[in-house]
């Protein structure tokens, strides 16, 4: 069942599942842009071939 359907009830289950999907999703893009952000200011830095 989607939210747009008629028979869609918020009960608790309901409350609680999505809470937990909407927090894991936003923990990996907050870590996904964290990275992104990280390697363009490295680029930027242009800090030459330094391999470790």
């Amino acid at each position: 069942m989607f939210p747009f359907c008629f028979e869609w009830v918020w009960d608790m289950g309901h409350l609680v599942f999505h809470g937990g999907l909407w927090y894991a999703l936003s923990i990996i893009g907050m870590g996904m842009t964290y990275c992104i952000i990280k390697t363009v200011v490295d680029l930027r830095k242009g800090s030459g071939s330094h391999h470790h």
